[in-house]
């Protein structure tokens, strides 16, 4: 694996070029083991394998007298002023020519080393670029071993045949820096040299992705890590509970471009929803429990219902879930003096519970202040699994969760982390922090799930009844489950637009 300064991460891409169809793991000693679908990739990358430009300093330090002859030239004049410079005065190309490479490496800070190619061009980049400066000062990485520090545009395409990159893929601001690129392959020889390839970013609304921004809202503290699950980082979409198949759909679905422009967030949204829709296990969870007492049922009995697991794999089975005289529903499932076109519990009213039983809303119970704290309700014995031997229906079904077993749940509501499509600005350089969205994290403690979800473990995914797609947080440890919301079942976003 090779690392950057910046930190970007670079594997050879002959490694996943037969496929795309390719899954990225973290081993615990921290290797990646990347897999193909069709067996044409298998590989673990070690941690010792990692190295950093800055260790290649002697590969492109050597390459100097490679270029020097007739192809660089060391100007004595200030670094700041030369790179400056945009146009030609006629006669600061004079060639400085030390009597020793020793010597050549020796000179004082303010000396500059270029290229030799065409201050005429009409590409800025071709006009003798800068390859590298020489400064004596310490380097984070390699201490006082060197003196030269290489410019981008050099490194670049050094690193890259150095580590075997086959294609290094840019956004498009490089496609101007191609044409150097070339020229220092060509002008060293390489035998496999790499190739310098653009494309469009892939740009998605209501976020922000520049590495600048992502690092100042980490240090000031507007999220919680670059793992936040706000963040559009892989790590972040990862702790977020984003599968890894619907990223590649959604990739898929976008495809390549040259041309500049912005994918819905929505979009990104509905792949994860498609994926999990197929692949995660139903569970029932209440976020905002209201107790509800069955009078008619049999006080200390219990029994356990049989649930689907996934009703679009009925080959996956049933769950068993524990129902009881007193159960747990969500409290906007009830309205003392419903309005229209409310099917849901309200005095007099008829309801499905999931999977179990008709219930019948007799009254309720408040508090002091007003507030509702029981609802009172009847059972048909008759109508175990959800249907009724008279065929009545209900227009109602509800989630439920038995007070006599349960999991207590912290669970923590994420939404997108910016309130406007374009937090910075038309040009990029708006205050992005200002269109924070204040409802990005909602955390909800004494949320309760059924029993069945006491042994879950980090990084299971559920779908729950009538709430949407979650996961469990890493945070979480035994007898403290900590879950977060990956994505809703349906979009708010786009009633928010109309």
């Amino acid at each position: 694996m090779y690392i950057n300064d910046a930190g970007r991460t670079m594997i050879p891409l002959r490694l996943v070029s037969e496929t795309l169809d390719y899954e990225t793991n973290w081993q615990p000693d921290g290797s990646i083991h990347i897999t193909s679908a069709n067996g044409a990739v298998d590989v673990t990358l070690a941690v010792d394998s990692t190295a950093y430009t800055a260790d290649g300093v002697a590969g492109t330090f050597e390459t100097a007298p490679t270029l020097k002859n007739d192809r660089t030239y060391l100007p004595a004049r200030d670094f700041a002023e030369l790179y400056g410079s945009i146009y030609w005065d006629g006669d600061t190309r004079t060639v400085w020519i030390a009597q020793s490479e020793e010597t050549m490496y020796q000179v004082i800070g303010e000396k500059v080393l270029r290229a030799k190619i065409d201050m005429a061009s009409p590409n800025i980049n071709m006009r003798d670029p800068v390859i590298y400066r020489i400064a004596h000062v310490s380097h984070h990485q390699t201490g006082d071993k060197w003196c030269v520090y290489p410019m981008y545009d050099f490194a670049h395409p050094l690193s890259d045949a150095a580590e075997k990159v086959t294609y290094s893929l840019c956004s498009l601001e490089f496609e101007n820096h191609r044409p150097l690129y070339n020229w220092f392959i060509d002008a060293i020889g390489f035998e496999e040299p790499p190739r310098q390839i653009e494309f469009a970013r892939l740009n998605l609304n209501y976020c922000v992705t520049s590495k600048r921004k992502c690092l100042e809202m980490v240090q000031n503290g507007v999220v919680n890590g670059w793992d936040d699950p706000r963040m559009v980082t892989l790590c972040g979409m990862r702790r977020r509970g984003y599968p890894a198949a619907a990223i590649r759909d959604f990739i898929g679905r976008v495809g390549v471009a040259k041309a500049y422009s912005v994918v819905d967030y929505g979009l990104l949204e509905a792949c994860v929803r498609d994926n999990l829709n197929q692949n995660a296990p139903r569970a029932m969870a209440v976020l905002n429990p209201l107790k509800l007492v069955i009078d008619n049922y049999p006080e200390g009995k219990t029994e356990e219902i049989e649930v689907e697991i996934n009703p679009d794999k009925p080959e996956l089975g049933r769950r068993k879930v524990t129902f009881s005289r007193e159960l747990y529903v969500e409290r906007e499932d009830f309205m003392a003096e419903p309005v229209k076109k409310y099917f849901r519990l309200f005095p007099g009213n008829e309801v499905r519970l999931k999977s179990a039983y008709y219930v019948t809303c007799n009254s309720y119970d408040t508090d002091e202040n007003g507030e509702v704290t029981c609802l009172h309700c009847t059972y048909d014995p008759e109508s175990r699994g959800g249907e009724t031997p008279d065929g009545r229906k209900v227009r109602g079904t509800l989630h439920w969760v038995s007070a006599a077993d349960n999991v207590k749940a912290q669970v923590r509501l994420y939404d997108r982390l910016f309130n406007t499509e374009n937090p910075a600005g038309e040009d990029g350089n708006g205050d992005y922090l200002q269109n924070i969205n204040p409802d990005s994290l909602k955390i909800i403690d004494g949320c309760l799930l059924e029993g069945g979800l006491r042994d879950a473990k980090p990084g299971d995914t559920f779908q729950f009844m009538r709430q949407g797609y979650f996961c469990v947080d890493k945070d979480s440890t035994p007898g403290n489950l900590i879950i977060n919301r990956t994505v809703a079942l349906n979009s708010s976003w786009d009633k928010k637009k109309k």
